[in-house]
């Protein structure tokens, strides 16, 4: 399957803007992973860093549902990869993992912060709070941020599909 990728529109309202440059980011990041193996896209291609591209999808996964169940809709569930012992634990990776499931796992939460965002008006605070900080946020303002997390990964992705393959892309 071949992941395809729009920009949005140039005159889109804000909301239809800023809900289509985050899907368009997640779908980089899916293409940037594409045609790979397990073990290529586990594999972490510029040491000593531990950052891969399945544990760049399974990062992106937490930080879904990080901002868009915890915060945005006050619904913790928990990590799905690391844990206060392990708190880089999406990068850490063994050859049990795969991409069948970190897929599935990113591609669930994108599903699910889909439909909480629907219920929420771009100046409307979250429900839930950093957990650091105890701030509420805009809709606006964690579609924003979860454009730049996505952004500045992709370029990570980048790197690493180059170096993995070779292969290169905007």
């Amino acid at each position: 399957m071949t992941t395809q990728r729009s920009e949005p529109a140039t005159d889109a309202d804000e909301r239809t803007m800023l809900e289509g440059w985050l899907d368009y980011h997640r779908q980089t990041l899916a293409w940037k992973c594409q045609g790979l193996t397990d073990a290529q896209l586990r594999t972490a291609a510029v040491e000593p860093s531990e950052l891969s591209l399945m544990g760049l999808v399974r990062h992106l996964a937490e930080c879904e549902r990080g901002w868009f169940r915890k915060v945005l809709t006050d619904d913790d569930q928990g990590p799905l990869y690391y844990s206060d012992e392990d708190p880089d634990g999406e990068f850490h990776l063994t050859e049990a993992d795969t991409w069948e499931e970190a897929h599935a796992t990113w591609q669930a939460e994108i599903e699910v912060a889909r439909r909480n965002a629907a219920g929420f008006g771009l100046d409307d605070l979250s429900a839930g709070k950093h957990r650091r900080t105890g701030e509420r946020f805009s809709l606006r303002w964690i579609y924003t941020h979860m454009i730049e997390e996505y952004a500045r990964h992709n370029g990570h992705a980048d790197l690493i599909r180059e170096r993995l393959d070779g292969a290169t892309g905007d």
